[in-house]
């Protein structure tokens, strides 16, 4: 069975050689798998309208017989609008990682603020496994993505102790969980 994988970045990321999604893009084309890992339209000052148009594409040109998306930060907020307006297409796995307070993106991507956070057609969008993984100590979420996420969706998040934003600037350029998670192999963190 094929698998296709979708990974979306955030705000302000040029998907740089060094952070992790940009590693596990790589590691999954070496292996031979479909990768799409788009550069989403004004990353410093994103536009929700634009980058949901983009995510339709990606995801219609997205092939396999299971597709896995793969989202950090603003990303998470954006498949929760997509989610919301029904994407087309509903996909296997979606591992959600560092999702924001919904307060604490900046007012350059303000257009993604979430007015409510509808777990139902989140969880609708996903016919398998929704994985969070966050930190104690991220300062995009201080209040934490248990809370504001995990519990409406039923999902026990993963919880990196300092784990910050878990970008390179926190020691999250390589990160075998990622990859291990794509896998389906037993990730660590």
């Amino acid at each position: 069975m094929a698998t296709g994988f979708l990974i979306l970045h955030g705000v302000e990321n040029y998907r740089p050689p060094g952070h992790w999604q940009f590693l596990l893009a790589a590691q999954l084309v070496e292996r031979g798998l479909e990768v799409r890992y788009p550069a989403l339209p004004e990353p410093d000052a994103p536009e929700l309208e634009r980058w949901l148009a983009n995510l339709q594409q990606e995801l219609t040109a997205l092939g396999g017989d299971q597709r896995v998306v793969v989202c950090h930060s603003l990303a998470c907020l954006l498949w929760f609008h997509a989610a919301g307006r029904g994407a087309d297409g509903t996909i296997e796995r979606l591992l959600l990682v560092s999702p924001p307070a919904s307060e604490r993106v900046p007012d350059t991507a303000a257009s993604f603020r979430l007015d409510s956070f509808d777990a139902e057609t989140v969880r609708a969008s996903v016919q398998g496994e929704i994985t969070i993984v966050c930190s104690d100590a991220d300062p995009y979420n201080p209040v934490g993505a248990q809370s504001l996420y995990g519990d409406a969706l039923n999902v026990p998040a993963t919880i990196i102790e300092g784990g910050g934003h878990i970008t390179p600037d926190t020691g999250y350029g390589p990160w075998p969980f990622a990859t291990e998670w794509c896998l389906r192999t037993q990730p660590r963190i």
